[in-house]
Formats: C-alpha cells, structure tokens, sequence
C-alpha cells in the first residue's frame, strides 16, 4: 500500500512491475492459460486485477458475499470465485463465465466511496478510493463488487479506472475492435471454423429444411420456390420462401413487384385442422394489377383454400418508436436514473411501470396472437399477416402462433427453429433495431426482447407445457446484448450471405502473382467468424446450459393424414352463405368487409376481373356465416382415441389446442428475473449507505421470511391439515377464463396434458423496490382496456365457469413458502 493520503491516487500510480507481470503472462499463445485462476480466451490479455474482492450475490444465486479475485481484460470484466475448481486446460473456452460480463454489455461505471458516488468515465479522476464498485449493463444487471480493507489500495483505484476505460461505449467503430479482442486470435477462427452447428435444430437455410417444415406440418398442398435464390425478387427476403404448387416460378416473379419490399404472402405455419398462416407487406400503391398477375395474387392469398383473413397489424399493434420509448422507461424504473441519483418512491413504483406501457404492448401482443390462434383452429381458412414493411410485428404474432399451438415450438430446439424461421431468415431488422453501430437512433427498438417477455407470460402460467425454461429466455435475452453473434448482427439474409462469402474467400497465387482485387471486395482479414446465438456451449457452462430445458411429458400427436386435417368430415359443417373466395377483416376482434383490402377489388384494378368476380367480392351478407362457419368448426368433436385422465375421467386431449394467456392486470407480471435483478443494488447506491449497514429492503425481507418460517412450523403435518389445502393450487389448464365475465373465444375449455412439477430456486431474501404488503394495487385491474376483451365468438355462463386452478411448484427445504395467488410481480 502507497503511503500518503487516500485523496491523492492517480492511474500513474499504478506500480510497474505488476502491470508488466501480468502483461507479459497474458502474452503466452497458449490455449488453457490460467493466471491466478482465470482461463483466459487465445489472445486475451489481462490489463489489471485486485485481490480479496468480494461480489454481491442476487436472491437467485442464494444472497449474500463471495469472495474472489477481479480481472478485467480487454473482453471482459471476470470474477474468479477463491475456491472455485481449477480450469481444465484440455476443454473448449467459454466466453463468459457465471461472474463475467463483456465490456461491450457495460454500459456504466458507477464508484461507492465512504460517503458518495460517483460515475467514471474515461477521463474523471478520483478524489477518493473506491470501497465497492458497481457495473450498470445494457441486460439490465447491476454487478457490485467489494473491495476489502486489505485490498490494495492502488488495485482498486487502477481496475477501476481500467474498467472505465476499456468498456466499450457504443459508437461507430467500436463493435469490430471488441469482436476481434474477443474471437480475433489465430486459435479462436480456427476453433470457430470448425465448430459444427446443431444438428437437432432446423436452421431454414436450405431446401430441404423447408420441406421438413412441410413434411412435419402436413402443408403437402405447398412447396419451396427458390425464384429468390439470388436476391434479384427482394433483397429482404431469403432465398427459399413457401408458395402453393399451383403457382409457378415464371408467375411468382410478377408478384414481387406488387408489395412493398416484393415481400409477397409467404407460408409460416399450418394448423392441424387445416388452416394456413401466412404473412406479407402492404400493396404497392399505384400498381396497375392485369388479369394474369391478380390470379396468381389470389392463388397465393387463398392457398387452395376458400376463405382468407387478413389481420392488418398497423393499427393496433404498437409501433418500433413506442416499443423502444417503454422499454427505455421501464429501464429507467428498474435501474434508476444513474447520474442523477434519483429513484422512484416504493409507493409510486406500481403506477409508474403501469405508465411505462410496457406490460400494455405485451398484452396487446398476447391477445392479437390468441385470436389468430383461435381462427386458425376454425379450419380450412388463411390467415394473412399483413404489415406495412413485414418485419416487426409480423414476427412477433405469427412466432407467438406457433408457441400457442404448436407443441414443438414450446421444446427448446423447436423455439431455436422458430427464431431462425420467423426472425432471422425472415429479415428482422436487427442489426438496425438493436442499434449496435449506433446508425441511426430513430430505427432501435427491442421488438424482439417484447416477444421473448410474451414468451415468458405464457411459460408462467403454463409452465408444464413448455419444455425450454425461464433460464434458456433469460440467456437468450443476455446474448442479444452481447454484439458477437451473426444471428444478431445483419438485417436480412442477404447480408449474412454476403458477410459468409466474404470471409471464404482468399486470395489464389497464379504463376507466382497474385489476382488483381478491386479495393473492397474483401473484409479486413482481421474480421472474425461471427458464431451463431445458438452455440450455447461456447458462451456457457454446462451446469448453466443444463437448465436450459425441464423433462414435460408431451402427449402423444395424433397421426397426421394426407391433407393434414384432423377434421375427416369438414364439409358436414360448410355453410351455404359463406362464398368462396371471401377475404375479411379481423380488426379489433371482430369481422368485417373493407374495400380496400384487395386494391384490385375495390376499383384500383382491372375493371373487366372486377365485374367477372363480382360474387366472390366482400359482402357484409357474409359475416353472419362465416362466424357461425368457425364456431361450428370450433365445436367439431376430436378423434377417437386422443384423451387423457383427469379427476377419474377420460377427457379427449387436444395437443394442438392453443394455450390462451389470461390477459387482466395481475395475470400479467413483471419478468422479474430479467427487469428486477438488479433493482435493489441499484435503489441502493442510487442512495448511498454503509456497507456494513443493512439496506431497509434487505431487513423487512429477514422479517417477512422469518415469518413464512413461523407459519411453515405452525402448519408442519403434526398438526391437522384439510387434504384439500395439500392439492395442488393449479392445474396447467387452457386459462380461458377469468373472473369479470368477459367474452372469450370458445365456450369451454380443453384439459391441459400432465402437470409436471419443478423446484422453485432458493427463496428470494433481496425483494423488489415494492411494498411487500401492498394487496390493494396488485388487486387492480390493468389499464383501461384490459377489462373489455374484445374476442371473437362464445360466451360462457356461470355455470361453466370455475375457479382458476393454478399451478405452483413445491417449494425446497431451504424455502418454505405459503400457498397463496402470486402477485403482479415475476419471479
């Protein structure tokens, strides 16, 4: 330790031979490195570290201090615990440990002194040594360490001050240099070059992962067209898109044209009953329609089918600007406004998340998705998604579709599928969404990180129908802040292609010289290969990837036949005042007739198509039967031999029936292992205390467990318990109901399959920056249009209605929990 006074400490200060030490240790090309017990990456370079530091612990890993050693290099800030194993040398690197965390994912560098904070930056100079320091991340983490009294002082200044300096603020340029620190080694292209994809998941890059796709859903009446296989139809498009046989590659290729972007209607999904989800950009205005191209936009929109649904997006939907405006507020309520200090108050923290509009989009998202879930369960009809541009909102409601319905899109390698179909090849923007070059601030908006939180609402309150976990959607919300993937880091397809391309190619010596390359077709051969966000074991341990799934017992699927129709006899319920060839609207949970729908039938195109087709043009006649066309389909009796016991009985057992989310305010919660996690770290430096005194928070929750303690050992088996109080609160049951007489899409509900319990993680003793008592607000129902629900057809009685049969997991030894309603609140 330097004499003099603690006031007076500079980055020079820093003792040379230390600095040289581990310069020189970090220099060694060598695989398994391993300094002070830190396996560094091939090529990563340790620029400081500080002994006898102590990490703050979230409720989720138990609570409390771990003792340890603080590296950061230029990848990464890491934390190696002290009786943590010895690494082994001979196993592949993992870029993140437990305690790590990218410099590319801080996004600020807050120092705790005895009696102030303050926020370091590059070129702040300290006026006092750091006693705890505390990482702010763009995943919504608050890391805090603490430096013990025997730490050096110099150690904690220097790590402090090389943390602020090396985190990789987001501006253009940035990004390249943190992904050659991280994969740019010699070792590290050689290891990703030869790393193999996963072969369990479908990666839709191919033609014949399409017609897998086909073949698993039974959509025999499509096939694959690769008219786009050169990105000369449209640029956003992949190269393999979904049309019906009918149509051929010369008459697909005048479509293009007709839409914004020639994102013409694609196949996405098909219901077991015989429906067709497809998806596409808004017309091109101004666009003369000839007789030939409007039959071919017709084949396409109707899919051999007789009927077809548009659900215009635009209007309902929440725009990318409104999504990146609550998100940035719902930030600023879980993190508190860094460099002014200031939190909201725990009396006013319930009202002010409800005015962030976070939890109305996702709601809004769920329930758009829930009624195209329960129109495609009609049968035999096509729902078309339609958005201006085709890439935002599309993906989240035909993904969330598919997660309703289908059973292989609740496994964890079915989700992977899922993302790589409607997201990635599908030309999400999210390069520009996520907004990693810092571009252009108007296009970032985390539209995908609102799916993944829709996902998580339906995981809650169906938790055994699901076999990936709350853990596998937090690690895959972690990694889209992380700029290191090439699932996250293109707009489109194209620009993958082109990257992948780019990177293969080499130069070829002819006759001892070198081919003449014009300046800029190559990348700077310094550009690493980008991995996929799907190489889990390259960016975790396996006892973190081992959490990523639960055993579920799937049911069995029923046998899929020719026309993949579980419906042997759909013509018995075909109604004679539906004519074929009707398009509608689902606007707002109801049918209607617009004119404008199909630009060509209402006049914008050829007068002599519109006059021959005049009776299959839109009618407000038609309305009447195509709702009662659906609810007869919707009350066809299922296969013989497809059931299940419950309570003693056989009950038919629909495996495709969707899982329709309960959408009142305190159904929906907060993701709280993702938005909370770091919370109270930072309600706690946001107002600075001791380290030594126990924040307020922390001791009303002592308080409270020592009461659920008491209340345990009161209701212990020695003591007379009803048998009823010992069942299960809940039963995974298709939740459609609620308890304000709401209309509901079907009158009745399907049982839900076999109930798999899970263990609950250790008891939270950290609670969130709300009162814990406080059953009032949590009471209340959600914004002012969550109470009117707005579905399509059937409305249950009272007598049909039942209690809501939750399901909650069995506490562990270490957590004895009261049964009670969860509150509003994740976990």
């Amino acid at each position: 330790m330097l004499t003099g006074s603690k006031t007076t400490f500079k980055v020079r200060q820093m003792v040379p031979d230390i600095k040289e030490r581990m310069l020189s240790h970090s220099g060694v090309n060598a695989r398994g490195r391993d300094m002070f017990g830190l396996r560094c990456l091939p090529g990563e370079c340790v620029l400081q570290m500080a002994v006898l530091v102590r990490k703050k612990l979230t409720a989720k890993e138990g609570g409390g201090w771990l003792s340890g050693t603080l590296f950061c290099t230029h990848f990464r800030v890491a934390f190696v615990p002290q009786d943590s194993p010895k690494p082994d040398d001979n196993a592949d690197p993992v870029l993140l440990g437990d305690h790590d965390v990218a410099l590319a994912s801080i996004e600020k560098v807050v120092a705790v002194g005895p009696s102030r904070t303050k926020l370091v930056t590059a070129s702040s100079s300290l006026k006092f040594t750091p006693e705890e320091l505390v990482l702010y991340c763009r995943d919504l983490r608050v890391l805090c360490f603490l430096f013990d009294r025997l730490t050096p002082d110099t150690q904690a200044v220097e790590i402090t001050y090389t943390i602020a300096k090396t985190y990789q603020p987001l501006k253009p340029g940035t990004v390249l240099s943190f992904q050659n620190a991280a994969l740019g080694s010699v070792e590290m292209k050689q290891l990703l070059s030869n790393r193999r994809r996963d072969a369990q998941m479908n990666w839709f890059d191919s033609l014949s992962d399409w017609e897998q796709e086909l073949e698993r859903t039974g959509a025999c009446s499509w096939r694959v067209s690769s008219v786009n296989d050169r990105f000369e139809m449209s640029t956003s498009l992949p190269k393999f898109n979904v049309v019906p046989q009918k149509v051929l590659d010369t008459e697909l290729k005048k479509t293009f044209a007709h839409f914004n972007e020639g994102r013409i209607p694609r196949w996405c999904w098909r219901h077991p009953r015989g429906s067709d989800l497809l998806r596409m950009a808004s017309f091109q205005n101004n666009i003369y329609h000839e007789k030939d191209d409007i039959r071919n936009l017709e084949l396409i929109l109707f899919g051999g089918q007789s009927l077809c649904v548009v659900v215009e997006l635009g209007e309902e939907m929440p725009s990318p600007t409104d999504i990146q405006l609550a998100h940035t507020r719902l930030r600023a309520l879980c993190l508190g406004d860094i460099s002014t200090s200031v939190s909201v108050p725990d009396d006013k923290w319930l009202s002010t998340l409800e005015s962030t509009h976070w939890l109305d989009y996702t709601r809004c998202c769920l329930r758009k998705a829930a009624e195209v879930a329960c129109l495609l369960r009609g049968g035999h009809l096509t729902v078309v998604l339609q958005e201006a541009e085709d890439r935002d909102m599309t993906c989240v409601v035909s993904s969330l579709v598919q997660v309703m319905c289908d059973p292989h899109c609740r496994t964890r390698v079915g989700f992977q599928g899922l993302v790589q179909k409607e997201w990635v090849m599908a030309g999400h923007r999210f390069l520009s969404r996520i907004n990693y070059h810092r571009d252009s601030d108007k296009e970032e908006a985390p539209v995908f990180l609102l799916f993944l939180d829709c996902v998580w609402q339906l995981w809650v309150q169906y938790p055994s129908r699901f076999q990936l976990t709350g853990d596998f959607l937090l690690a895959l919300h972690d990694s889209f802040h992380l700029p290191l993937f090439s699932s996250f880091l293109a707009n489109c397809h194209r620009e993958r292609c082109k990257r992948s391309q780019n990177l293969s190619q080499s130069y070829t010596p002819v006759n001892g010289w070198r081919d003449v390359v014009p300046r800029g077709s190559f990348p700077d051969p310094s550009d690493p290969p980008l991995p996929p966000v799907w190489d889990w074991a390259l960016q975790y341990s396996s006892q973190r990837r081992e959490r990523f799934t639960q055993p579920v017992s799937m049911p069995a699927l029923p046998q899929p036949l020719f026309n993949g129709n579980l419906n042997t006899n759909p013509e018995a319920h075909r109604l004679s005042d539906s004519a074929p060839g009707s398009v509608f609207l689902l606007s707002r949970g109801s049918f209607s007739c617009s004119a404008n729908l199909l630009p060509w039938r209402s006049g914008g195109g050829s007068g002599v198509y519109r006059k021959s087709h005049r009776r299959g043009g839109s009618s407000s006649e038609n309305l009447p039967g195509l709702e009662r066309l659906l609810k007869a389909w919707a009350l066809t009796e299922l296969p013989q031999g497809h059931t299940t016991t419950i309570a003693g009985l056989q009950v038919p057992l629909d495996p495709y029936e969707p899982l329709l989310p309960l959408l009142l305010g305190p159904c929906l919660g907060v993701w709280r292992d993702c938005y909370l996690r770091g919370a109270l770290h930072a309600q706690a430096f946001s107002h600075p205390i001791s380290s030594s005194t126990q924040h307020p928070v922390e001791q009303l929750a002592w308080e409270v467990q020592q009461l659920r303690e008491k209340l345990a050992l009161a209701s212990s088996p020695t003591n007379t318990v009803p048998a009823k109080t010992q069942e299960p609160r809940r039963t995974d049951s298709n939740l459609n109901q609620n308890t304000n007489n709401s209309t509901f899409l079907f009158p009745a509900c399907r049982p839900p399959g076999p109930v798999v319990s899970r263990t609950t993680p250790p008891i939270l003793n950290l609670q969130p920056r709300v009162p814990p008592a406080s059953p009032a607000p949590l009471s209340r129902p959600g914004p002012r249009d969550s109470s009117k629900h707005t579905f399509l057809f059937g409305h249950p009685s009272s007598s049909e209605a039942r209690p809501d049969q939750r399901y909650f997991p069995t506490p562990n030894n270490n957590a004895k929990l009261p049964k009670s309603n969860g509150p509003s609140l994740g976990s």
